[in-house]
């Protein structure tokens, strides 16, 4: 088990926030900063700055988060594979998944995978598909799940299962009475759109450019963070939004948003990724296999 403290200067360098990683830590603020001055006082040097009510790490700050990552990445390793000579399958698992494939595909798995798991202790970061990326590079999570291949070299991508994305409005927009809708008909509709750095983002802009729509020609009246707010922002009747076909199943049941299948059919590969560098322990691999198995069987 690695030292509590360098835990939580690893969570407060992280978040760059004392309260934010006391509420990712279960602990109160106070004993958040008791921690890092422990840890300031061991090493006689500041961490961090603090200024303006805003936190940043210093020079020793940094060199010491570049260990932290790697001795919090040993110590869940040696525990897995202690669970492993056991025969248990045990210890931390680590999961980031994109904001689409967290909010409406993975808690479902996560129960059944604990269910049958209980001794593993799974944790759940929720980001944007570029963010996820960066944090599985880093070794901050075992395994990531997004919207689109992995850029960052070093990082296996491993294609899970297919998505369909779809046009969503109000049942009295004027989209609303169309089979379907062709990427140039759309033009003429305001857009609203996930923020850059979404799978979903990159995906629509590829599509559209593939089919000779320039995607700044788009009537874009907002960037929003989640699949969640755009249902919410497309449910006023201010435009059309594209998104997964599981975003939308029980608003489109009790009839609050219309479904319109894009011609030709938008489709997508949702990926695992880890890194090609790294032990992959049992628990790992089996999580792996596990998520694959499910989420071909919620896409099918």
């Amino acid at each position: 088990m690695a030292d509590r403290r360098l835990q939580v200067f690893h969570a407060v360098a992280k978040n760059l926030s004392f309260t934010r990683a006391a509420d990712a830590l279960f602990m109160t603020q106070p004993a958040v900063t008791f921690q890092i001055k422990q840890l300031e006082e061991q090493y006689g040097t500041r961490l961090f700055e603090r200024r303006h009510g805003s936190i940043s790490l210093t020079p020793a700050g940094e060199l010491v988060l570049s260990y932290a990552q790697r001795i919090l990445a040993l110590s869940d390793e040696m525990e897995t594979r202690l669970g492993e000579m056991t025969g248990e399958m045990r210890g931390p698992l680590l999961v980031g998944a994109s904001t689409t494939i967290a909010e409406f595909m993975l808690p479902r798995i996560l129960g059944e995978f604990n269910a049958l798991y209980p001794q593993v202790r799974a944790r759940l970061i929720v980001a944007n598909s570029e963010s996820i990326e960066g944090r599985v590079a880093e070794h901050s999570l075992d395994v990531g799940l997004i919207e689109a291949p992995a850029k960052i070299s070093g990082l296996h991508s491993q294609i899970c299962c297919t998505d369909e994305l779809q046009v969503i409005c109000t049942p009295d927009y004027p989209l609303a009475g169309m089979s379907s809708v062709t990427p140039k008909a759309l033009v003429d509709y305001e857009f609203i759109s996930r923020e850059p750095g979404s799978g979903t983002r990159e995906i629509t802009d590829a599509y559209f450019r593939a089919h000779q729509v320039a995607p700044e020609n788009l009537k874009t009246q907002m960037e929003l963070g989640s699949p969640e707010a755009l249902k919410g922002v497309v449910s006023t009747g201010l435009g059309f939004a594209i998104v997964s076909r599981a975003v939308v199943d029980k608003e489109i049941r009790l009839g609050a948003l219309v479904a319109i299948s894009l011609k030709p059919p938008l489709k997508r590969s949702l990926y695992l990724v880890y890194p090609e560098d790294r032990f992959q322990s049992r628990l790992t691999a089996t999580f792996i296999e596990f998520t694959q198995r499910k989420l071909k069987e919620l896409a099918s």
